[in-house]
């Protein structure tokens, strides 16, 4: 069984003894500096409130290259119809929240309340930004994310009107391609995210892009 309990010694076991369905570890904490470990290595934190924190990292990755965004037709017409516009970072904890209510209220959540403080932390330092949607000046949707040199990775998002989360998306992506970055993180694949660009890699490939975006901090 390829399942490691973490103690305060901020290391993880080699990603590929995950588990089949991406379990690699279980335990530790959620420090900035345990974060953005294991974001370097593709590995994120994911577990219900109550559980131990469980560490994951899939053997298969699903990403969307930022310059490769998909705008479907109908998005294309929601645009030119509506005056839409995006902010970066509004309020982090704010969408952070939302982003939890939203999923809480349909399906449950893993954003606890420690996840909010530790990424709230992450945000602080400069490894976390939010990315808010407009649509004719009413906040209609937005993202959450860990940035590490040029890789952006996805953790939530919510909407509050039509389309307010792939106008959330579509922004980012153009901004940053705009900016040099190699890819968006989608940690799983989803038919929606499939619609517009993302793609499955291996996880050799997704190292390549981590090390290309110079993010690599260290051993696992």
């Amino acid at each position: 069984m390829a399942v490691y309990c973490l103690e305060e010694e901020i290391y993880f076991p080699d990603p590929k003894l995950a588990e089949p369905d991406g379990l690699l570890a279980v335990g530790g904490d959620l420090s900035v500096e345990r974060l953005l470990l294991a974001y370097s290595y593709g590995i994120f934190p994911w577990y219900e409130k109550g559980n131990p924190i469980l560490w994951w990292c899939p053997k298969e990755r699903f990403i969307i290259r930022p310059e490769e965004i998909h705008v479907s037709r109908s998005m294309k017409k929601f645009i030119r119809k509506y005056n839409t516009h995006i902010v970066i970072n509004r309020d982090f904890a704010d969408t952070m929240h939302r982003c939890r209510l939203k999923r809480e209220f349909a399906e449950g959540t893993w954003i606890t309340d420690e996840m909010e403080t530790a990424y709230g932390k992450l945000f602080e330092v400069g490894f976390a930004m939010s990315v808010e949607s407009y649509v004719d000046d009413r906040l209609a949707g937005g993202l959450y994310g860990v940035v590490i040199g040029k890789c952006f990775f996805g953790e939530s998002m919510f909407s509050d009107s039509e389309n307010g989360s792939k106008l959330a998306l579509i922004g980012l992506a153009e901004l940053l391609s705009e900016k040099g970055f190699l890819m968006i993180d989608c940690q799983f694949h989803t038919k929606h995210l499939e619609s517009m660009g993302g793609v499955r890699i291996s996880y050799e490939d997704y190292m390549e892009i981590i090390k290309a975006g110079g993010i690599l901090a260290g051993p696992a």
